[in-house]
């Protein structure tokens, strides 16, 4: 495989708490993180976002604006390369009342406070987003990062 891959993710909230999708397969599998998967060839990246959210979770979203860039990159045992991957995390809107159902390769899905996120295993990306959103708000402020897988 080709590296690196580019994936998208979807930042979605309602009131005080945030909608997270459990990885029923792959690296991430077990974890808990937003909604989002790999960006399909000629796929802009705000299209995949909703994209990606609404195949995991049902709920159609809207106006996709761009968050944070993730720099993923992940080692064996060995120290051989075993994934990488650019991640764009973005905020996105949908109306409410809109139910998330677990679909596509997310298990479980469902909506937590920062509070229930810090306790849940989820990959460092997800606890960087939800650390700056507790501490700035929604406002975007594009940001970088580059993290061990």
């Amino acid at each position: 495989m080709a590296y690196p891959r580019i994936a998208v993710s979807a930042i979605l909230r309602r009131d005080d708490r945030f909608l997270l999708v459990q990885r029923g397969q792959g690296q991430s599998q077990g974890l808990y993180a937003f909604p989002g998967g790999k960006v399909e060839p000629g796929e802009q990246l705000e299209e995949a976002a909703i994209r990606e959210l609404e195949e995991e979770t049902g709920i159609r979203g809207h106006n996709a604006r761009f968050f944070r860039l993730y720099d993923l990159i992940a080692h064996d045992a060995d120290g051989l390369l075993e994934s990488h991957y650019v991640l764009a995390v973005h905020l996105v809107e949908a109306e409410d009342g809109q139910q998330a159902v677990a679909a596509d390769d997310a298990v479980a899905a469902g909506w937590f406070t920062i509070d229930e996120i810090r306790t849940l295993p989820t990959p460092p990306s997800v606890v960087e987003c939800i650390e700056y959103i507790d501490l700035h708000g929604l406002e975007a402020e594009p940001r970088v990062l580059s993290m061990e897988a």
